[in-house]
């Protein structure tokens, strides 16, 4: 039987998710109330900007005063969509603190103070939900926290930027450098004004501090992430990966350590081979891949951003949320009983892509290759091309089998004492085998 009075609900924030998400809680008001079992209602929007046109939505329910909307006391559930770490923390605290479970979209928050807020909501026997968090549409946080609740999961792979990801495959297909690939996101909508978030890989090490804390059942911040960006990928880099069957992505890698004792959460440019499900992933697409003790190897595929996808998501988090309202009884919280330490990067064992200039004449082989035997890596292949131009150098790649990270500085310091050695041209991770 349905309730007939309605779940208030305050919106904070109505840009491009935010007017998405009023645009469907009215367009599908019958169906959402159907699925919850009870209306759901539309009480306020907070905007900085209350002079702005918004299409749909009751200029009554314009507020700029957020505070004063998540006090009223008669809401009971708060959508966060404005991001950023102030006023967002304080607005969601507050909510609690009179009534209102939560629905955010906020990652860097999350990725930041998430143990603090759960604690918050845990307290006022509250809700916090957040799936638009990590992957725009694709249901990812909820898999994990609740479906794979039994299991034991060991590694999270993912691509979680559909900027990055756009950019990369366009210098993959096309051939553009990054600069180039980089116009043509921005003209597409694809990245900001600023895309610093995105190519320096903040935005997809906040989804990963977020991942690795729910897969891992421990306490993940930001700050415990490696962080590597896109912008020293070149062209030639990107050629490279192609020679090897490989293609390049911006990878988030959340890993448990063989002996259980311990995590890595990392991000970084790495060269996945063809035939891994991810290298397929295309242009602004996401994909997560989760490797799990029981249920074997899991992937998630769809849309990570935009309007329409992460609206989507939220909308589902507040069917959850209402109904967990309804019977009185909070969904799951924050799982951290395991309080692994989270080790870092130089801990991580991978496999190294190195391009060096080199002078082209005999014996300059021997001299790289005892550099990496001085550093106890061992070389998988080498690949050595001349050049045409007469400058009698060279182009040398070097492949490594699998080796702690903590060995590439002592093999770049190595590599920069020989004189055969021009330069380090770039370095890169191979991943995914």
């Amino acid at each position: 039987m349905m309730r007939t009075r309605p779940l208030k609900v305050a919106l904070l924030g109505c840009g491009v998710v935010g007017s998405e998400v009023a645009r469907i809680m009215t367009t599908h008001a019958d169906d959402l109330a159907a699925r919850i079992g009870a209306p759901v209602e539309l009480a306020g929007v907070a905007v900085r900007r209350p002079s702005k046109v918004r299409e749909g939505i009751d200029p009554a329910l314009i507020t700029t005063d957020a505070t004063a909307l998540v006090k009223r006391g008669d809401i009971d559930v708060v959508i966060e969509v404005i991001g950023g770490i102030e006023p967002a923390r304080t607005l969601i605290r507050t909510a609690f603190e009179h009534g209102a479970s939560v629905v955010s979209a906020n990652k860097a928050l999350l990725a930041e103070d998430g143990a603090a807020l759960h604690a918050a909501a845990e307290q006022q026997g509250r809700d916090l939900y957040y799936e638009a968090a990590v992957a725009g549409a694709i249901p990812l946080v909820r898999p994990l926290r609740e479906s794979l609740a039994g299991d034991k999961v060991n590694r999270v792979l993912g691509i979680v930027n559909g900027t990055t990801n756009f950019i990369l495959d366009k210098m993959d297909t096309s051939g553009a450098g990054y600069s180039e690939a980089l116009d043509e996101a921005t003209a597409l909508g694809y990245a900001e004004a600023d895309p610093t978030a995105d190519v320096e890989g903040f935005d997809a090490a906040a989804k990963a501090a977020i991942l690795a804390g729910i897969a891992f059942h421990t306490r993940v911040r930001i700050g415990d992430v490696h962080r590597e960006g896109i912008t020293e990928v070149t062209a030639a880099d990107i050629a490279s990966a192609r020679r090897m069957g490989c293609t390049v992505k911006l990878l988030a890698i959340c890993e448990r350590a063989a002996d259980g004792q311990s995590v890595t959460a990392r991000v970084h440019p790495a060269m996945i081979p063809l035939s891994h499900p991810l290298a397929s992933v295309r242009e602004a697409y996401n994909a997560v891949f989760v490797e799990a003790e029981a249920a074997g190897q899991l992937m998630f595929y769809g849309p990570g951003a935009g309007g329409a996808p992460t609206a989507s998501a939220v909308l589902g988090d507040l069917v959850a949320v209402c109904r967990n309202k309804l019977n009185a009884a909070p969904g799951p919280g924050e799982s951290a009983y395991t309080r692994l330490p989270v080790s870092p990067m130089g801990d991580v064992v991978t496999r190294y892509h190195i391009s060096l200039d080199v002078a082209d004449k005999p014996g300059v082989l021997a001299q790289v290759a005892t550099a990496f035997a001085e550093q106890d890596v061992s070389i998988d292949t080498v690949r050595q091309q001349g050049r045409q131009d007469g400058s009698g150098e060279a182009s040398l790649v070097v492949v490594t089998h699998r080796a702690p990270d903590s060995a590439l500085s002592g093999i770049v310091e190595a590599l920069r004492k020989l004189d055969t050695v021009r330069g380090v041209a770039s370095i890169m991770r191979v991943e995914g085998e």
